[in-house]
């Protein structure tokens, strides 16, 4: 089966509506995804010198932006909530979506936490936050939070973002096929899909 790497930072807006939408989308294309948490901050910082979000960084740009996802939000009727604090820093968050290698558990803490932090509103760096999501999943909470801080897991996350930086990744969310295409934002999750499943030749 073709795959469809998913990179994404949990302090991305348009990450939110692809986490909710990748699935069931690549289910019908049969592709499968790989979902890959990184962080964006280091990419940002060495392609553009920033150290904020770009939507905060330009102000008119991030009215537009929330604007744009209430309308993406509501044409796929998931709940929206802009953050009190934003961006949040997923960095714990990321570190526990690669924590637990049970099959399905990257997709459903990933969800879990765009929800409680563009639906909710919650603190996704707090430890009792990502304690209480975990829970909620099924999963033992003491187990997968010492596994989250293992230095082996650090180390995947800090490789994840090397590789994120290797493919010219510059924002999130991002898609990378099989024969290594690179597709940028919410807007293109179709084409990726389409490209993964049936590689062309330009």
């Amino acid at each position: 089966m073709p795959s469809l790497t998913f990179w994404f930072e949990f302090a991305s807006t348009y990450s939110y509506p692809a986490a909710h939408r990748i699935e069931a989308l690549a289910a019908a294309a049969g592709v499968d995804v790989i979902w890959r948490p990184f962080q964006l901050g280091p990419l940002l910082h060495a392609h553009q010198g920033m150290t904020d979000s770009p939507f905060n960084v330009v102000p008119i740009k991030g009215v537009y932006m929330w604007r744009d996802m209430a309308r993406v939000c509501g044409e796929l009727d998931l709940p929206l909530r802009s953050p009190s604090r934003f961006p949040r820093n997923g960095f714990l968050a990321a570190r526990v979506v690669l924590a637990d290698k049970t099959p399905g558990w990257a997709s459903a803490f990933t969800k879990a936490v765009y929800s409680a932090n563009f639906a909710d509103d919650l603190e996704i760096s707090d430890q009792e936050v990502v304690t209480s999501l975990i829970t909620g999943l099924g999963a033992d909470p003491e187990t997968v939070l010492a596994a989250a801080g293992s230095d082996a897991i650090k180390a995947e996350l800090k490789a994840n973002t090397a590789q994120a930086m290797e493919r010219g990744l510059f924002g999130s969310p991002s898609f990378t096929t099989d024969d290594g295409e690179l597709f940028w934002g919410n807007d293109r999750l179709e084409a990726a899909l389409a490209w993964a499943a049936n590689p062309k030749t330009l």
